[in-house]
């Protein structure tokens, strides 16, 4: 035991562990550095700045400073044709010689579209902007007509022409949309209704955006399914033929079937 503490304590001794202490050093060293340089770890090629540039542009970019190219494609509204949107690596990324890089530019065709229904279903105009917006529809100019609803859609233009829905359409188009302006006509026309059915009357009434007023029955009615309208009040005339919308309009009706109508 003693001889061993005499050796640990002997030149010889530690000369033995400083060699092996290098050694391990060294080691690392050369693996650190041949790692390194196999890998070419640091070095590469920039990748520069693609997005926004013209395709054309990038591609002859990317041809000349050697490096691999693939492309993809998708429509965005409010982007030329052909402008780069999306590069992968990002700029600056330092890749190696031959190295694919992946653009996605702008398509130059945009995908058509389907107008929706937008009068059937009585929209209104911040309801047909989203339902437009969902489709990648854009709104253009909004004008206004006589209609008792406001902000009612009651057409939908495109380039000036008045389009139905189902309509196909370029994505990222703009229609113009006529809406009501919730005051309709201050007059209308008075119906004729003398000699219609009281079905028919009413129908005719509702439709001319006026009111059923007071109906009186005369002489005796057996059934209330079957009577003629024989005057109304107020009625057309050479002096007024024009009433305000909305007005109450009475009638008399009788027993009988309206002239003309077959059983």
């Amino acid at each position: 035991m003693s001889n061993l503490g005499a050796y640990l304590k002997t030149r010889q001794f530690r000369n033995t562990i400083l060699l092996v202490i290098a050694s391990v050093i060294g080691v690392v060293l050369i693996a650190f550095f041949s790692l390194g340089y196999y890998t070419r770890h640091g070095e590469g090629i920039p990748v520069p700045k693609l997005k926004g540039q013209n395709i054309d542009r990038a591609l002859a970019t990317l041809k000349e400073q050697g490096f691999n190219i693939k492309i993809d494609s998708v429509y965005v509204p409010d982007e030329a044709p052909g402008t780069v949107v999306e590069q992968d690596p990002d700029a600056g990324t330092n890749v190696k010689e031959g190295r694919t890089i992946y653009l996605t530019m702008v398509t130059q065709l945009a995908p058509n579209v389907s107008l929706p229904d937008l009068i059937t279903e009585q929209s209104i105009y911040r309801e047909a902007v989203a339902t437009l917006s969902n489709y990648g529809l854009k709104i253009g100019d909004t004008t206004y007509r006589s209609d008792i609803a406001r902000d009612r859609i009651l057409e939908v233009r495109f380039n000036g022409q008045v389009i139905k829905p189902g309509t196909k359409l370029p994505k990222g188009s703009r229609l113009d949309l006529v809406l009501g302006n919730g005051e309709g006509a201050s007059e209308v026309d008075i119906p004729e209704l003398i000699n219609l059915d009281l079905d028919a009357a009413k129908f005719s009434i509702k439709g001319a955006g006026l009111t059923i007023g007071t109906i009186t029955y005369e002489g005796s009615i057996t059934d209330s399914t079957n009577v003629t309208v024989v005057s109304q009040s107020p009625m057309k005339s050479d002096s007024t033929s024009k009433t305000s919308i909305g007005t109450r309009i009475n009638l008399t009706v009788s027993q009988g079937k309206a002239p003309n109508v077959p059983n």
